[in-house]
């Protein structure tokens, strides 16, 4: 068995560990596998292993290199996103994770419109209030969702965050929770077009604690692929 594959396997396994530690259905989680700034063949061969989803963050990388991905992996976009760039990826990503800003709302609602389709989104939470992080401020969250509701090409489907980066998983856990805690807050505001059925949280160091803490789409790259070289 290859590395990749190797990987996935393993990475499976303690997916359904951490959903049987928490009561969970593993069906309920799904894997994403971070594959920005690694090559179209190392997609092929996750995919042919079974992995499914991919994310990706950068725009001009995305559009390089999903060409060249002849396997029909159903692609998500995971990065900082400017508003210029939406254009790139209309009609090929499933899923864009971190929409933190009406404006940029209103262009995918834009773009998307253009070819009379809908794409689903989760919003952007700057859980750790941090300057260097994109996302929206949790007491700003309430009005941003109802605002977004409004767009006929967007779907929202849950809520994202990147918490701050710490060595120990346990100290990220508050962040998770808090998460959890705003979707459920806008699930019983009960708003048109709006679903908090997604909790896109969870990295290669901590994805077992944003599992426990209710995540639905853990994005995972190193511990697939290995350590990430510099963007191309």
């Amino acid at each position: 068995m290859n590395d990749v594959a190797a990987n996935i396997e393993k990475i499976n396994t303690r997916i359904q560990r951490a959903c049987q530690k928490s009561g969970r259905n593993p069906d309920n989680v799904r894997l994403i596998a971070v594959s920005k700034v690694k090559p179209a063949e190392l997609i092929e061969e996750a995919y042919h292993a079974g992995q499914k989803l991919f994310g990706e963050s950068y725009v001009q990388e995305f559009r390089d290199k999903s060409p060249r991905v002849s396997a029909p992996v159903e692609w998500h976009f995971i990065g900082g996103l400017q508003s210029n760039k939406v254009k790139y990826l209309r009609g090929k990503v499933a899923m864009i994770h971190s929409v933190d800003r009406l404006s940029l709302a209103e262009e995918i609602n834009r773009q998307w419109g253009k070819i009379d389709a809908t794409v689903a989104i989760t919003l952007q939470v700057n859980v750790g209030d941090e300057l260097t992080k994109s996302g929206c401020a949790p007491d700003e969250l309430e009005a941003l969702v109802k605002a977004v509701a409004q767009l006929p090409h967007i779907k929202i489907c849950g809520l994202m965050c990147l918490p701050p980066h710490c060595d120990d998983p346990e100290q990220v856990r508050p962040f998770f929770r808090q998460l959890r805690e705003l979707a459920g807050q806008i699930e019983q505001l009960q708003l048109p077009n709006v679903e908090m059925k997604e909790l896109s949280m969870g990295m290669s160091g901590d994805f077992e604690v944003a599992i426990e803490e209710g995540a639905t789409l853990v994005r995972v790259g190193t511990a697939i692929f290995g350590a990430r070289s510099k963007r191309p």
